[in-house]
This record gives structure tokens, C-alpha cells and sequence, in this order.
């Protein structure tokens, strides 16, 4: 606005004498006798301009100056209270938001920061239901640790070859909690390494079919692989594609005591589906949602070899979103399960 009426100014006192000098030869042409108040009408009229002049100085600066005020003030008033906002998260508060703006690019970036606050809430969540999950986990196998040890110290148990086998067995209990746990935080922080790549899944299915069925008794479930000859590639990691199958595998023989653990795979473009169903105890309805939370267990009472850390699950997840594919599961209680998981296709 400044700018405008300097140049609105300027101009005006460069060029209105003159023209008004010219109106008045025109006049002055046309029988006009003007050569006696020429010079007075002249300063007259830059006397007349220089004051409107002024006064359009004084009402533009001030207009101009309230228009800026009420505009920055709307425009200074979320980013105020976005800075307010991230000095409760910095104090541990991460439900506050900002609020929507009429603006629409301030109305954009509130809702940006609205989406990090509630990735920020999430994250946090998350680490605090893990420490609970984590210590809840923790305390039997140490509970255990320490009543043994304290017998063992005082005389109350006699140390035999089965006191340092079990002993030996939670130790081996918390290493493997502690290595489910870290796997599956590397992975829900999208930190664990997947190495993408055109696969042929046939010859890896084969070797765990065979590595599964070397486990299984004789009275036990039949295990086999329902896939078509020739199997479409499929862009996943092949180490992280091994680790879900014996998850799900390893699942599948704890629960399912007789009867079959079937591998079918078959191709829907643009995926790859392969789904592990079984015979065994099954799962409840309600419990359903609940099945790749971590640190959810199915009844122990059903499962023929008890002692998972309740995150196998959980990573099985983690890892298939992380190579682009998606899990689900059905079940039936006390007729199976059927786990799927989708890979995209090379």
C-alpha cells in the first residue's frame, strides 16, 4: 500500500501541473483571458492536490495499517499456537491439536501437525503398553530363575541334572523374549532391514515342508504344500518370507495335535496369496481382533507345546506390511485356523 500511493504521489506532482497547465491553453484558446490568474490558479490547484495528497496518505497508512494487523493477526494466531502446542508435547502432553484455520494453507499445515501429534501419541503408546507387556513377560521366567537359585543356595533343592535343565530352559525363554522383542521394535519403527528382490517361492516352501515334517510324530498332523507347478515371482525378502512361514508354521503344529497343516498357495495378480490352514484347536471369536497384538496368547491349556513369547504374531505382521502384502486370519473353535498373507508380485 505504501508503495502504491508513494508512486500514486510521485506521478501526481511530476505530471498533474503540467496537464493542468495544458486545460488551461486550451481554455485560453477558446477567448479565455487567464494570463492574470494563471500562476494563482496553478498553485491553487498544487495547494488543493498536495492536501488530498496527504490526507490519502494518512488514510491509506491507516487503513492499510489495520487491514495488516487484522490479516497477520490471523495469520500469526495458529502459528502462536502451534508453538504452544509443542511445548506440552516437549512436557509430555501429546493430546493437544490445533484447531482449523481459515486459512488454507494454514488449514493444511494444521492438519499436518494434527497427523504427527497423533503419530507422536501413537509411538508413545505403543512404548508404554511394550514396557508394561515386556515386564509382565519378564517377571515369570525371573520369578521362576529365582526361586530355584535361592533353593539351590539354602539347601531347600537338591541340584540335579532336571534343576539346570529347567533352568537352563527359562534362561533360553528370556533370550528369545528379548530377541522377539527387539525384532518386533525394529520393525514396527520400519528400522529392520528388508532387501526386496524378484523370488522363485516354490524351492523355499519345498525346504520348509520338509524341515516341518522331520518334526512331526507319527500320530501326529500330515503336512503338505497345495501350489501350482510353476509359481509366478514374487518381490519380498526371502529371509524375512522364511521367518513368517515358520511362524505361522510353528503356530500351527503347537495347536493342531491330529489331523493336517495344509500350504496353499495360489496367485490373485497383483499378488501372491499363501495361507497355512490347520485342523487344530482353533480360535475364539471374540478374540479374533486381538490376534497379532502383541503379547496375546491363545489358551495355554490348548496348545501342545506351551512357551511362545506371545510376539511371534505380532513381527509376522510387521514383516508382511513391510514387503507391501497385508495378513488376515479365520478361525473356528475347534475346527482350525487359516492364516493368509499376500506378497505383490515381481
Amino acid at each position: 500500500m505504501l508503495v502504491g500511493l508513494a508512486t500514486l504521489v510521485i506521478v501526481g506532482r511530476v505530471f498533474s501541473p503540467h496537464l493542468f497547465d495544458l486545460h488551461l491553453k486550451r481554455l485560453e484558446g477558446r477567448g479565455f483571458d487567464l494570463s492574470e490568474i494563471r500562476s494563482d490558479l496553478i498553485w491553487k490547484f498544487e495547494s488543493a492536490w498536495s492536501r488530498g495528497a496527504l490526507w490519502s496518505l494518512l488514510m491509506g497508512a491507516t487503513v492499510s495499517g489495520g487491514l495488516s494487523y487484522i490479516v497477520a493477526k490471523r495469520v500469526v494466531q495458529p502459528l502462536v499456537q502451534m508453538e504452544k502446542i509443542t511445548q506440552q508435547f516437549a512436557q509430555g502432553n501429546l493430546k493437544a491439536r490445533v484447531t482449523d484455520s481459515e486459512i488454507l494453507e494454514l488449514n493444511r499445515l494444521a492438519n499436518s501437525f494434527n497427523r504427527m501429534a497423533s503419530n507422536l501419541e501413537d509411538v508413545e503408546q505403543r512404548r508404554r503398553e511394550l514396557i508394561v507387556d515386556l515386564t509382565h513377560e519378564l517377571r515369570t521366567p525371573l520369578t521362576v530363575l529365582e526361586g530355584y537359585l535361592e533353593g539351590l543356595a539354602d539347601g531347600t533343592i537338591e541340584s540335579s541334572s532336571e534343576v539346570f535343565q529347567r533352568l537352563a530352559a527359562e534362561t533360553t525363554r528370556l533370550r528369545r523374549l528379548v530377541h522377539n522383542v527387539q525384532e518386533l521394535s525394529k520393525a514396527e519403527a520400519g528400522y529392520l532391514p528388508i532387501n526386496i528382490q524378484p523370488i522363485d517361492l516354490s524351492p523355499l516352501l519345498l525346504s520348509l515342508i520338509q524341515r516341518f515334517a522331520d518334526q512331526l510324530v507319527e500320530d501326529g498332523p500330515v503336512l503338505r504344500l497345495e501350489c501350482l507347478p510353476n509359481l509366478p515371482l514374487v518381490s519380498a525378502d526371502p529371509e524375512r518370507v522364511e521367518q513368517i512361514m515358520v511362524n505361522l508354521l510353528g503356530n500351527a503344529l503347537r495347536y493342531t495335535v491330529k489331523g493336517s497343516i495344509t500350504v496353499r498357495v495360489w496367485s490373485e495378480p497383483p499378488k501372491l496369496w499363501i495361507a497355512v490352514i490347520d485342523t487344530g484347536h482353533g480360535i475364539k471369536a471374540k478374540d479374533l481382533p486381538f490376534v497379532f497384538d502383541r503379547f496375546w496368547r491363545s489358551e495355554r491349556s490348548r496348545a501342545r507345546s506351551p512357551g511362545g513369547t506371545g510376539v511371534g504374531l505380532a513381527i509376522t505382521r510387521s514383516l508382511v506390511e513391510l514387503q507391501g502384502g497385508e495378513i488376515q486370519v479365520e478361525s473356528e473353535l475347534d475346527k482350525g485356523s487359516t492364516f493368509r498373507f499376500s506378497l505383490p508380485l515381481a
